[in-house]
């Protein structure tokens, strides 16, 4: 079975996807263009763009498999029946935040907002708010979001999931690297050198 924190998790999940969807509208609407990159990825980073697709869909359809086909989760070494509810706080906890940080981000990227990477269109940087703290906050987010639901519903699809996803994130984040510098130059520049890449206190920038 899946605990009550395991279905909220699930909950927070699908409400993340929803409210995802609904912001790349927004940001299409009010840049005039399309948003979503995905499709016209190529090399790793169509494989990165396979991998964020596999690792939503795993960390969400793969309790309810699991939970429509007892066969499979009772090989599983992870699965706790629902009875690890200390396990399940935590995890929902860490799944709520997540997605706040990550819809938060999402949104004030406002037209810069991109899903997939294609050199010569990004958009104008954003410094401010979550991104004083981290280049990539979206990921940061969507990566607790995911480790969140592995922590309130622990199963193989979850937790490769997470993983999964944070390869596709590693992949696409040095593609980004490179297309803003070649687009910012030295404004990129001197952000990444104030900025971690994830999570960190800024630093003293270059002069």
């Amino acid at each position: 079975m899946i605990s009550g924190f395991g279905w909220a998790a699930l909950a927070l999940l699908f409400g993340y996807l929803a409210l995802f969807f609904w912001g790349c509208a927004i940001a299409a609407q009010a840049a005039g263009r399309p948003v979503w990159l995905f499709a016209r990825a190529t090399g790793r980073d169509r494989l990165a763009a396979y991998g964020f697709r596999a690792a939503f869909a795993l960390a969400f359809f793969g309790p309810l498999l699991w939970l429509a086909l007892p066969m499979l989760h009772k090989v599983d070494p992870f699965w706790t029946e629902g009875r690890a509810m200390v396990l399940g706080l935590t995890g929902i906890f860490i799944a709520g935040l997540g997605a706040m940080v990550a819809f938060a981000a999402q949104m004030s990227m406002g037209t810069s907002w991109r899903v997939g990477v294609v050199t010569g269109q990004t958009g104008s940087l954003v410094s401010g708010g979550l991104y004083q703290f981290s280049r990539n906050p979206t990921f940061v987010g969507q990566l607790a979001l995911l480790t969140g639901v592995a922590l309130a519903v622990p199963a193989v699809p979850t937790i490769l999931a997470a993983i999964l996803f944070f390869w596709s994130a590693a992949t696409q984040v040095r593609s980004e690297e490179a297309a803003l510098r070649q687009s910012l130059g030295s404004d990129y520049d001197r952000y990444a050198a104030s900025v971690p890449r994830w999570i960190g206190l800024r630093r003293r920038s270059m002069p």
